[in-house]
């Protein structure tokens, strides 16, 4: 068996409802040119690709040994430290998302709540870990992400009828109390947002429904908008066709929309709510699939769960965008570095004909091409890159990577190293 330090591995498809149709998505067309025997359904959707150890759709070599497995037999591809803290196995899930319509409100557990949620109920939350996740745009994104600053909600509560006929007299009130005084603590602002979410979240479904109807005729007619609420006017109509009469419709006077350019990348911390609304992007997180829901979404709801874990932080929608820095002594890579241990990413492009050296990282990394060709080299070896191709690369090994297209050469590389 070998245990060359660099080697290309066959990645998975998952089809959600809410992917990209056909060659539409980005997922779609990486797993047409890298996976063996895929087969292209014009109108099924095709959500996402995995990258990583997950049991839930682990990746292979192409041999079709499983990718866990050959790091089980050949730790050092991992490295001694990252194995010491991390244990036999990646920490991190790498992923491509193809975004046609939006994904769930959703949040996702800290460690100690992933245990207990996993003890109560394994059927629903699957495995015992957190989620933490970063969100990193191949192409333009918009989605939900964190609390809006406290004033622009009390603002939605005082001027859109519908929205603050879900929430009592009596916690408006406090609410916009609370915020307007000067005084007022971290714990008595949050406190106030947590009994706003809950009462938006829990009203009744027909309550929900005829203020949502109302809304959307409001908002196709035009009447009474003023320039805040024509912002979200046409975001309100398209997730209303997309999830009729949703509660989730209403966490646009809640939540901060984001949007990124390409090379933008968002960090969502555990027990942060978010949702991705369009776009393309890579996203890694700690290796977990656990998911708390509580609108826009066929799934599984568990809205009690999701009110009660959330921290209730909130500012602007720019404090949730993650400055990317340089990458040691590299000229045409970018690290975007997250506050955890499990996971960093890094973004390599390429002209045609640049080359670029990635020093020996002290831990194991996946690779995705997302454009153009060039190579791989090594140890006086070499593998040939192009779009789509995924590859697997050992601890403590130096690479170059250079490009050979006219397209340049562009891929996203996600490592560990232990702390």
């Amino acid at each position: 068996m070998s245990t060359a330090p660099v080697f290309q591995i066959i990645a998975g498809t998952q089809s959600y409802d809410w992917g990209k149709l056909g060659l539409a998505s980005k997922v779609a067309q990486f797993a047409r040119l890298s996976i063996p025997d895929f087969k292209l359904e014009q109108d099924k959707p095709y959500a996402e690709l995995w990258m990583g150890t997950h049991p839930s759709l682990p990746s292979k070599l192409t041999t079709g040994e499983l990718l866990s497995a050959h790091l089980k037999a050949h730790p050092g591809l991992l490295g001694e430290r990252v194995v010491k803290h991390f244990g036999a196995d990646l920490p991190f899930l790498f992923k491509v998302l193809a975004i046609g319509k939006a994904l769930s409100i959703q949040a996702h557990p800290d460690k100690e709540l992933a245990k207990k949620l996993h003890e109560e109920r394994p059927d629903i939350y699957k495995d015992a870990n957190h989620k933490p996740e970063m969100a990193l745009a191949i192409t333009l994104f918009r989605g939900f992400c964190g609390f809006l600053p406290l004033p622009v909600i009390s603002f939605y509560l005082s001027r859109v009828p519908e929205f603050s006929a879900l929430v009592s007299h009596e916690t408006i009130a406090n609410f916009h109390t609370v915020v307007s005084d000067s005084l007022s603590v971290s714990s008595e602002l949050k406190s106030a947002l947590e009994d706003v979410f809950a009462a938006v979240m829990t009203a009744s479904e027909d309550l929900v429904r005829e203020k949502i109807s109302a809304l959307v005729k409001r908002y196709e007619s035009g009447e009474g908008l003023d320039e805040e609420e024509e912002k979200l006017k046409e975001l309100v109509l398209e997730l209303n066709r997309q999830f009729p009469g949703d509660i989730g419709i209403f966490c646009v006077f809640l939540l901060n929309v984001v949007d990124l350019e390409p090379g933008q990348a968002i960090f969502l911390k555990a027990d942060e709510p978010h949702a991705y609304i369009s776009g393309d992007i890579m996203e890694c997180m700690a290796t977990s699939d656990n998911v708390v829901r509580a609108g826009l979404t066929p799934k599984l709801r568990d809205v009690p769960t999701l009110v009660s874990m959330l921290t209730y932080n909130h500012g602007p929608a720019d404090s949730q965008i993650m400055p990317p820095a340089p990458f040691r002594s590299t000229k045409h890579t970018t690290l975007y570095d997250p506050p955890i241990e499990e996971f960093s990413v890094l973004l390599t492009t390429l002209a045609n004909g640049e080359d670029e050296v990635h020093e020996a990282i002290n831990g194991p990394s996946i690779f995705l091409v997302t454009q153009g060709k060039g190579k791989i080299t090594w140890s006086g070896q070499e593998e040939v890159l192009s779009e789509g191709l995924v590859f697997f690369v050992g601890a403590g090994t130096e690479v170059k990577f250079k490009s050979g297209d006219d397209a340049g050469l562009v891929l996203y590389r996600a490592f560990v190293e232990a702390p």
